[in-house]
């Protein structure tokens, strides 16, 4: 069912974080058969790429080209280092404050981070054997969180925009699974269908999906957009099908 906004942003912008390095160390190891990723940094530390950030800035680039009265007027990021410096770069020199919210960080990964598919299925083979029984959404690894818990913590954050945000323009800067999740929440999808899209959409770094407020509901008006990066000549980037680390544990 989706949800009836009485009030609330007139538009919800959700910008993926620019490439990072933890980025490219997925992909080298997916690359090469690895079982761990070659990355000493936690999770909520790991940094934007040199692509990454001009990335971010192509990104500020096309704000300022933006119409008047189309750019943000409240700015909320994940804490996580990518997402968290991915807003500064595209917002900088603009009078805006930026907010922090721990409800729009990366799925935890719990004891499974750093590993690839192959790793899981080498050094946790219960843990493959539980995540195929459960599928992806509900499957939650030891001391992580499932799909399902992402979702209901994007829920919990929408909840709260009903409270004082009445006609903003809400950007938020965040990772691949929470945006899946705002549509999941946000378009009344099943798990079939974020499933599917998740297995067939791979959201670019640096990319804008855009919902806009209309008779109560929002509704999708663009998914994944790269018109910021194409403008600017700035290198689009995105995970492989399985850049998840456990997409293809199954």
């Amino acid at each position: 069912m989706r949800p009836k906004w009485d009030g609330g942003p007139a538009e919800l912008v959700l910008v993926r974080h620019g490439e990072s390095v933890g980025n490219l160390a997925d992909v080298a190891a997916q690359d090469a058969g690895a079982e761990v990723l070659d990355l000493d940094a936690r999770d909520a530390d790991v940094e934007l790429s040199d692509t990454g950030r001009d990335q971010a800035r192509a990104l500020r680039r096309w704000v300022d080209g933006l119409d008047d009265g189309s750019g943000p007027t409240v700015v909320v990021t994940s804490p996580y280092r990518r997402a968290a410096d991915t807003a500064a770069l595209a917002l900088e020199g603009l009078d805006l404050t930026v907010g922090f919210d721990e409800r729009l960080r990366e799925r935890d990964l719990g004891q499974l981070d750093g590993l690839t598919g192959a790793g899981i299925r080498a050094r946790h083979p219960e843990e493959a054997a539980r995540r195929k029984k459960l599928g992806k959404f509900y499957y939650q690894p030891p001391s992580g969180e499932s799909w399902a818990d992402v979702a209901l913590r994007v829920r919990s954050f929408l909840h709260d925009l009903r409270c004082g945000y009445d006609g903003e323009r809400v950007w938020l800067f965040t990772h691949q699974a929470v945006i899946m999740s705002f549509r999941f929440a946000l378009e009344g999808i099943d798990e079939a269908e974020l499933l599917d899209l998740d297995r067939t959409v791979r959201i670019p770094n640096c990319s804008v999906t855009t919902f806009r407020r209309s008779g109560g509901l929002f509704e999708l008006d663009g998914f994944a957009e790269t018109d910021a990066l194409d403008h600017h000549d700035v290198d689009v980037t995105h995970e492989s099908p399985k850049g998840d680390r456990d997409d293809d544990v199954a």
